[in-house]
């Protein structure tokens, strides 16, 4: 068998294997855990997960995906569980135990000092007939015909399953409880969703303080100067704490081109009046979509509230916070 054969059996073979796990999904489980899912949004316990080995790692993923969606979870390793961890174990949680075997006997060991009730007790299991299933009220079939190892011995396609199983689930608990994207970025702030959903433009502006400004008496050498002492891109024009208008280089350019004697002329003939602006509270992903409207596209925008200039922002501080452009799109 060719090497790209080979490679993509094992896609085939682990799709095929999904596909066959969806098939044996039953609708009394789902509802079973839909009921798990609102008794633990309820009473606010937490979901643990717990395998061995390759089970193990699986676990930890699957732990993390509810977390991500709001359902406080985490991984409890059966040995470390009889070596003092079952005290995180209350009551109110519920557990997942995830073994192909369904015989694991760390977690056959662990299972009678676990203080959750049977209902709360759900086997990831690879035989529906095995100690452990017996031992839960929620059982979801796990079973694979055979490893995608050429031995068939390695986790493989078992260990993709559980895997797809747990994503369903999360999934589930996702519908069930109506997580938002709003709700999901509260878990996620340094992420691009979270960001997005969350991250606003006066956490990210230069503070007015940090920023040329010159009132609207000043000449363009003055505003010039200010900009070499503070060079964020432009300068901010006042009359008092309002915003008037905004110096950048092209307005610069543009005086020296109708006059070598631009350098006396007042900032007010020369700046850019009525500026695009930014309200310091909207946020920073909607910042991003007005500075690259594709009409007239800017790099630096004046951040005010109610009217009063109070920072910049610039394309370049958007991106170093993780946005992307999207004009690298078109």
């Amino acid at each position: 068998m060719g090497h790209k054969n080979l490679f993509t059996q094992v896609l085939f073979a682990e799709a095929k294997a999904i596909e066959r796990a969806a098939h044996n999904f039953e609708e009394s489980t789902a509802e079973k855990l839909v009921s798990l899912f609102e008794v633990l949004a309820s009473t606010g316990g937490n979901l643990i997960i717990s395998g061995v080995g390759k089970s193990g790692h699986i676990g930890t993923k699957i732990a993390a995906t509810f977390s991500s969606l709001g359902l406080p979870s985490f991984f409890l390793h059966p040995t470390e569980a009889m070596h003092g961890d079952l005290g995180r174990v209350t009551k109110s949680d519920a557990i997942i135990l995830i073994s192909k075997s369904g015989t694991t006997e760390e977690l056959l060991a662990m299972l009678p000092y676990v203080s959750i009730p049977k209902e709360r007790i759900v086997a990831l299991v690879g035989s529906v007939q095995s100690p452990i299933a017996h031992q839960a009220g929620i059982v979801v079939d796990a079973s694979v015909e055979k490893e995608a190892c050429l031995n068939d011995l390695a986790p493989t396609t078992s260990t993709t399953v559980a895997l797809a199983l747990g994503d369903a689930m999360a999934v589930l608990y996702e519908n069930v409880l109506g997580v938002s994207r709003e709700k999901f970025a509260i878990n996620h702030p340094a992420g691009l969703l979270g960001k997005s959903l969350s991250l606003t433009v006066d956490r990210l502006m230069l503070k007015a303080s940090d920023c040329p400004i010159v009132e609207e008496t000043a000449t363009l050498q003055e505003a010039i100067l200010a900009m070499t002492e503070r060079p964020v891109g432009m300068c901010a024009v006042l009359n008092q704490d309002k915003l008037i208008g905004i110096l950048v280089e092209g307005d610069i350019r543009r005086a020296f081109a109708k006059s070598p004697d631009a350098i006396k002329n007042s900032v007010k003939d020369v700046m850019t009046k009525h500026p695009t602006t930014l309200e310091s509270k909207i946020l920073a992903f909607d910042a991003l979509k007005i500075m690259e409207n594709t009409s007239r596209p800017i790099s630096v925008a004046p951040v005010v509230t109610d009217q009063k200039f109070v920072g910049v922002l610039r394309l370049h501080d958007l991106f170093k916070a993780g946005f992307q452009s999207s004009l690298s799109t078109k």
